[in-house]
């Protein structure tokens, strides 16, 4: 039972970071039917800008905690810019294009970013700078971490913030109205090209959450870090109804569960295979996924 709650710790830890990633698929892909398969690339980019900010900030405040929240902030700041500029130079442009062209986009603009992150980063994994010292608290044979509870806080404090912004403001109103209906949208005076580069810019902002809240507890990082998680929060968006904010925390926890318990009982080898696992399953059984609701489309 121990070894349970200690997995059971970690996998809610882990997903709750997938989730955060996962939102970012799943707030374009209800505004524009697109899936940036980029979205993975700002989490890296968020990590690192997070590892040359700490630098500079490290150890000129009076507080570890301060040095962390300024870190998250401008990586949040920075990564929701790389957003609003993607979405500006690479997809508005090819907005009224098949989706076939929107896909091929994204994978370009993927490629783009992990190999400029190699040519201006370098190649080699660096470590993230120790921002909040680790300490260890012991329940019984149940040990976790400050890091950890700092992570899961502040993944469910975004989570929270991300809910009310979009079901209690006037723009996040127009964010829904926008995901229901574009051309309605613009009928009713909606500027909807805001509406869209703002989504890019939280879902950006997100991603860089989760990459500086990895980085927190496994510090090594490299251009090609946001391939793997990129694809994992993929397929917890699929699996709790991509288009769905509250089905992407879902299936982002899921899948951290589901992969920390395969390699805690069974073998390290199948954790990232899990999640292609779940996503072949879902597929198979339910397409659209936990909390979605299938449509009908004329073809």
């Amino acid at each position: 039972m121990q070894s349970f709650l200690q997995q059971l710790i970690n996998g809610i830890s882990l997903g709750s970071i997938y989730a955060l990633v996962a939102l970012g698929y799943t707030m374009v892909y209800g505004v524009l039917r697109l899936i940036n398969f980029a979205h993975g690339d700002v989490y890296m980019l968020g990590a690192y800008f997070g590892y040359y900010l700490s630098k500079g900030i490290q150890g000129k405040t009076p507080s570890h905690f301060l040095d962390a929240a300024i870190v998250m902030i401008l990586s949040m700041l920075a990564c929701a810019l790389v957003g609003l500029l993607m979405e500006r130079l690479a997809y508005r442009p090819v907005r009224r294009a098949s989706r076939l062209t929107l896909l091929i986009i994204a994978i370009g603009v993927s490629l783009l970013i992990e190999y400029t992150g190699q040519l201006v980063f370098g190649a080699d994994p660096k470590f993230f700078p120790q921002l909040i010292p680790e300490k260890q608290i012991h329940m019984g044979t149940i040990v976790i971490t400050n890091q950890q509870i700092i992570v899961l806080g502040t993944a469910l404090a975004l989570m929270v913030l991300l809910n009310l912004f979009i079901y209690r403001s006037r723009t996040g109103k127009a964010m829904r109205a926008v995901s229901f209906n574009l051309d309605a949208a613009k009928l009713m005076g909606i500027d909807t090209d805001r509406i869209i580069a703002l989504t890019f810019a939280l879902g950006s902002a997100l991603a860089a959450a989760g990459g500086i809240l990895v980085s927190i507890n496994i510090p090594g990082i490299d251009p090609l870090m946001g391939v793997m998680t990129g694809l994992k929060a993929f397929v917890a968006a699929v699996l709790g109804g991509i288009g769905n904010i509250f089905g992407a925390v879902i299936g982002g926890l899921i899948l951290g569960l589901a992969e920390v318990m395969v390699a805690g009982y069974g073998s390290s080898t199948y954790r990232d295979a899990i999640a292609f696992l779940i996503l072949i399953a879902i597929l198979l059984f339910k397409p659209s996924g936990i909390l979605g609701k299938g449509q009908v489309e004329k073809v």
